[in-house]
C-alpha cells in the first residue's frame, strides 16, 4: 500500500471526528448534554450512533479474519451481535429509558435503593469498558504500523488523544454526531471496495474453495475446534444476552426522549446492522480464496484490495477501508469512554461537567496502559469475552430487575458478584495465560454458558431467602418502568443519592 495514502485517510478520519466533535461543543452545555444529550436524541440519528460506536474494531476487521480462520462457525458472531438487539428490543430498551437513570448503576440504585448494589455495578462498568477498549486501542496501533510502519503503541495513543479531547469538550452531545458520521463511513468503507474486489473475482475466473475447505471450512462445526458444539452455543449466548449488558450501548437509550422511540431506535439499529454484517462474511470467502496464509491475523480486509485490484485504484481502495477502521476504533472507543466517564464521574467524582470530564481521562489512559503492556489477541475474540462478562452480570440484573419485583438487593448482589466475578476470572484467565487445550479451555475461552445461569440462579434463590430485602418502593418503581409515558405522570428524571 501507498503510505501517503494511508496516512491521508488516518488524517482525514481524524480531522473529521475533531470538526464534528467541534459542532457538538457548541451544544454542550448542561449535565443532561454531556451525559444523556438531554435526551433529545431522534431514533434516526441515535440509531446511527449506536451502529457507529457498536460496529468495534472487532465487527470491521476480527469477523472477516476469525471467518478466514474458521469458517462457517464464526458466522454465529455478527448474527449473535445484531439478534442481541431484538432481546434488547422486548425485554429492556422501553422500560430502561423510563427508568430516568444516566448509568447502569443509576438503574441499580434506582430499581434496589443499594449504594452497594451501585458500587458494584460501577465497577463492572468499569471493567468491561476497559476490556472492550484494550482491542480497539491494540488494533489501532496495529493497523497504524501496517501502513506507515509506526510503533504500535502510537495508533492506540492517537485514537485515545481524539476520543478524550472530543468526550471531554462535549460528551454524549458532541460525539452523537461523530458517531453518526462514522457508521455511515464505516459502511461505505467496506462496500465500495467489496465492489471492486467482487469484479476483480469474477474477472478472475471466480474461483471457488479447495476441495478440503468444502468440506470443512465452509461447514458449521466442522473447523476443527475442540467442543465445537460447546462453543458455538456458549458464543451464542453470550452475544444474544451481552448486548444488553454493554454500558456504551445501554447508554444511548437514556438519549432517547421517550419509550417509543427507543424501542423505534432499536428497530432501525437492527437494519442498519443487518446491512453491515452482510461484508465481513465476504471478505473472509474471498481471503480463504487469495490469501489464506493471513489465517489468525485481523489484516484480511486491508490486504484484500491491494491482493486483487492493485495499481493505484488497489491503494485507493485500502485508503478507504483503513480510513474505516480508523472510524471503527474512534466510534466505539468514544462510546465506552462516555459511559465508563458517567460512572468515574458520578461515583467518584461526585458529579458534575468538570467531574465528567476529569473522569474521560482516566476513563482512557488505564485502557491504553493495558493495551501496550498486554499480549495482542485476536480482536473478536477479546470483544467476545466482554460479551461473556456483561452477560453474566447486567444481563440477569436487568431482566430481573424489570420484570420481577421480588429481586432483593442482597440476590442482586450476590448474582453479580458470582456470575460478573466468575466470568471475569475466566476472561483474565484466557488473556493472561491462555489459550488452553482441552474441556477447561474451552470452559475459559467461552464462560458464557455456565456464568449465565449461574448468575440468574444465584439472583433468584437469594432474593427468594432474603424477602426482607426487598426495596420498598418497588411497587412505585415497577410502575415507573412499565407505564407508557403517553399517560402524563411524573416523569422527573431521578438522580442518584450520591450526586
Amino acid at each position: 500500500m501507498n503510505t501517503a495514502y494511508g496516512v491521508t485517510a488516518v488524517v482525514l478520519v481524524v480531522l473529521a471526528a475533531v470538526l464534528i466533535g467541534a459542532f457538538g461543543i457548541r451544544l454542550s452545555r448542561t449535565t443532561s448534554d454531556f451525559y444523556v444529550a438531554s435526551r433529545t436524541v431522534s431514533p434516526l440519528w441515535n440509531a446511527s450512533a449506536i451502529g457507529g460506536e457498536y460496529l468495534s474494531a472487532a465487527s470491521f476487521l476480527g469477523i472477516a479474519g476469525l471467518i478466514l480462520a474458521y469458517g462457517a462457525d464464526m458466522l454465529w458472531l455478527p448474527v449473535g451481535w445484531t439478534g442481541g438487539y431484538l432481546v434488547l428490543l422486548v425485554l429492556v430498551s422501553a422500560p430502561l429509558r423510563r427508568s430516568g437513570a444516566y448509568t447502569l448503576p443509576d438503574f441499580a440504585e434506582a430499581r434496589l435503593e443499594s449504594m452497594a448494589v451501585r458500587r458494584m455495578a460501577g465497577v463492572l462498568v468499569v471493567l468491561i469498558g476497559w476490556l472492550y477498549l484494550m482491542p480497539q486501542f491494540q488494533s489501532a496501533g496495529l493497523v497504524l504500523a501496517a501502513i506507515t510502519g509506526a510503533p504500535e503503541w502510537a495508533g492506540g495513543l492517537l485514537v485515545a488523544a481524539v476520543v478524550a479531547v472530543n468526550v471531554m469538550s462535549g460528551g454524549m452531545r458532541s460525539i452523537t454526531f461523530v458517531q453518526a458520521f462514522q457508521y455511515w463511513l464505516k459502511l461505505t468503507a467496506l462496500a465500495v471496495p467489496l465492489v471492486f474486489l467482487l469484479l476483480a473475482w469474477r474477472a478472475g475466473g471466480a474461483p471457488g474453495l479447495s476441495a478440503e475447505d468444502a468440506a470443512t471450512w465452509a461447514l458449521p462445526l466442522s473447523s476443527g475446534k475442540e467442543y465445537g458444539l460447546y462453543s458455538t452455543y456458549s458464543l451464542i449466548l453470550a452475544t444474544f444476552l451481552g448486548t444488553m449488558g454493554l454500558p456504551h450501548v445501554l447508554v444511548r437509550f437514556y438519549t432517547n426522549p421517550e419509550g417509543r422511540a427507543a424501542r423505534r431506535t432499536t428497530l432501525v439499529v437492527l437494519s442498519l446492522l443487518g446491512a453491515f454484517y452482510l461484508l465481513p462474511a465476504i471478505y473472509g470467502a474471498l481471503g480463504r480464496i487469495y490469501v489464506p496464509e493471513l489465517r489468525g491475523s485481523d489484516m484480511v480486509v486491508l490486504t484484500l484490495p491491494g491482493r486483487l485490484v492493485g495499481g493505484v485504484a488497489g491503494d485507493l481502495l485500502t485508503a478507504l477501508v483503513t480510513a474505516g477502521a480508523f472510524a471503527a476504533f474512534l466510534s466505539t472507543s468514544s462510546g465506552l469512554t462516555v459511559s465508563v466517564a458517567g460512572v468515574i464521574g458520578q461515583d467518584i467524582l461526585r458529579g458534575g461537567v468538570r467531574s465528567f470530564r476529569v473522569a474521560a481521562l482516566l476513563a482512557v489512559v488505564a485502557p491504553l496502559a493495558l493495551a501496550t503492556s498486554a499480549r495482542s489477541l485476536p480482536v473478536a475474540d477479546v470483544v467476545g469475552l466482554a460479551f461473556a462478562v456483561a452477560a453474566s452480570s447486567f444481563c440477569p440484573l436487568l431482566v430481573l430487575g424489570i420484570w420481577w419485583r421480588r429481586l432483593t438487593s442482597t440476590g442482586a448482589m450476590a448474582g453479580l458478584i458470582v456470575g460478573g466475578g466468575l466470568a471475569c476470572g475466566a476472561v483474565l484467565t484466557t488473556i493472561a495465560g491462555g489459550p488452553y487445550t482441552g474441556l477447561a479451555g474451552a470452559l475459559l475461552a467461552q464462560p458464557a454458558a455456565w456464568t449465565v445461569p449461574v448468575a440468574f440462579a444465584v439472583m433468584v434463590v437469594v432474593s427468594l431467602l432474603t424477602p426482607g430485602r426487598i426495596p420498598a418502593g418497588v411497587a412505585r418503581t415497577m410502575v415507573r418502568l412499565h407505564t407508557p409515558e403517553t399517560l402524563n405522570l411524573d416523569r422527573g428524571d431521578w438522580r442518584p443519592r450520591s450526586s
